[in-house]
């Protein structure tokens, strides 16, 4: 069993963290949240309507919007392109919602390019404002600041925070712990498929049972 027993509540302007080793059964998760998974049992709700037997595009459509450890972005498209896709046909974006992620990501100089020629740091940051352009009221975040460098993953954490402030709750799973716990309001850990431990990032990184499973004694 990939999750066994987890529960997660994301509050509008809420940043909520969800780490643990490799395995530990996060994009698994996530998989079953916004319905990739069939064969999962549990209950969703997004904002107050419950999506339970909802396919993965009707729940994107609640407003409960991921991004991919792959990206699974729109290759042979432009950066405007992938995010009009998104804004279109998400039945909740807008023009104005892809101006938003365009400046917020600031993706100006970018939006004529085909996705095929960006960096692959610049493409994870593509994903992020393609998943701003369908307007969520949930983001669930799957390693956003894999490939970044510090600086990129400290702009990323900025964006992050002004995104939770416009009203947008984040779950964000990441192995960048300054991103986490620099980051985030509350941070769940898992092993094995279970919660090990709940709270503010600072009693997270003293928390025995973390320091053995994931974040080491040197933390």
């Amino acid at each position: 069993m990939a999750v066994d027993d987890l529960s997660i509540s994301v509050d509008r302007n809420q940043i909520v963290g969800l780490i643990g080793p490799n395995g530990a059964g996060k994009t698994s998760f996530i998989d079953a949240v916004s319905g990739f998974t069939r064969s999962a049992e549990g209950s969703v709700r997004v904002g107050g309507t419950i999506s339970d037997s909802l396919t993965a595009y009707r729940r994107a459509r609640l407003g409960l919007v991921r991004t991919f450890q792959q990206l699974e972005l729109f290759t042979d498209l432009t950066v405007r392109e992938n995010l009009a896709v998104a804004a279109r046909y998400s039945g909740r974006g807008s023009q104005d919602q892809m101006n938003l992620a365009i400046e917020l990501f600031e993706l100006g100089e970018h939006l004529e390019r085909q996705v095929h020629d960006l960096p692959q740091g610049q493409r994870r940051i593509v994903a992020l404002a393609r998943a701003v352009a369908a307007r969520p009221l949930v983001m669930l975040l799957d390693e956003p600041a894999a490939g970044l460098d510090s600086n990129e993953s400290i702009r990323l954490g900025s964006q992050l925070r002004a995104l939770a402030n416009q009203g947008i709750g984040i779950l964000l799973i990441d192995h960048d712990m300054g991103l986490v716990l620099g980051t985030c309001d509350w941070v769940h850990v898992m092993e094995y498929g279970r919660t090990i431990a709940t709270g503010l990032p600072k009693n997270i990184q003293r928390d025995p049972a973390v320091l053995r499973a994931y974040l080491g004694d040197e933390q």
